[in-house]
């Protein structure tokens, strides 16, 4: 029997905007603050790229993908949270914004 949950995921910066490297430690503390609230957390180590604008200016990204997964009871707790959660990651990694998504999930 598949039970239905709701992923919330995002995209971690890699380099800061002005091209240095974040340091280890503060992606190491995002998911170790995830695991602690939620009980898990999955990361992908490949880098994915992008290219976006913001008051004519060009950005180049270099992400790597977070991403939690609730039951669907939790839903409304946890977008607050990550609403919230999303703020915060903004001022730690110094970005315009955090790139954050939900959808539902089935898990069989």
């Amino acid at each position: 029997m598949s039970k239905p949950y709701r992923r919330f995921e995002m995209l971690l910066p890699l380099l800061f905007n002005d091209g240095k490297p974040v340091p280890e430690g503060l992606i190491a503390d995002t998911l170790v603050e995830l695991e602690q609230k939620f009980g898990a957390v999955s990361s992908e180590t490949q880098t994915i790229r992008g290219r976006w604008h913001h008051g004519g200016v060009a950005y180049r990204d270099d992400l790597m993908r977070v991403f939690v997964d609730v039951a669907d009871e939790q839903e409304q707790t946890a977008r607050q949270f990550f609403a919230e959660y999303k703020e915060r990651l903004k001022g730690r990694f110094q970005q315009l914004d955090i790139w954050m998504t939900t959808y539902p999930v089935e898990v069989l």
